[in-house]
């Protein structure tokens, strides 16, 4: 049962996603062009959302799927790290035209050369998770 739930969430993301235009080359285009402000309201309701929706959490002590408490842990506030792996997803995302929610959108939306993207994301997941004890955290 949960599986179906988790499936219909997906699937009304996806047509959020499509509805909204965050999917769309075109809109991500304009956003690192400072063209519109279209994407960068989307992404600011996302992380006030976001906010908001992990304050809950914490001040209602709500529980997961399996009714353990959901944990926050600590992390480490190296500041390289995130300037780094911040710069080369963004160079990715404008290069490629999507991140990774929209990159299974499209495919799921009839938009097939998108493939080539995620395998290639894939990969790089991989070789990431081949080289992470080697790279400084």
């Amino acid at each position: 049962m949960r599986k179906l739930y988790f499936f219909l969430v997906g699937i009304a993301f996806g047509i959020i996603m499509i509805k909204s235009e965050a999917a769309s080359w075109f809109r991500i285009f304009e956003m690192f062009y400072f063209q519109s402000f279209h994407m960068y309201g989307i992404i600011g309701s996302a992380i006030i959302t976001g906010v908001i929706g992990n304050q809950l959490i914490k001040i209602f002590k709500i529980k997961d799927f399996n009714n353990n408490s959901i944990q926050y842990p600590n992390k480490d506030n190296t500041f390289k790290r995130y300037i780094i792996g911040g710069s080369i997803f963004g160079l990715g995302w404008a290069l490629v035209g999507a991140c990774p929610g929209p990159m299974f959108v499209l495919f799921g939306a009839g938009f097939y050369s998108v493939i080539i993207i995620i395998i290639s994301a894939v990969l790089g997941t991989f070789l990431y998770g081949l080289i992470q004890n080697k790279l400084p955290h």
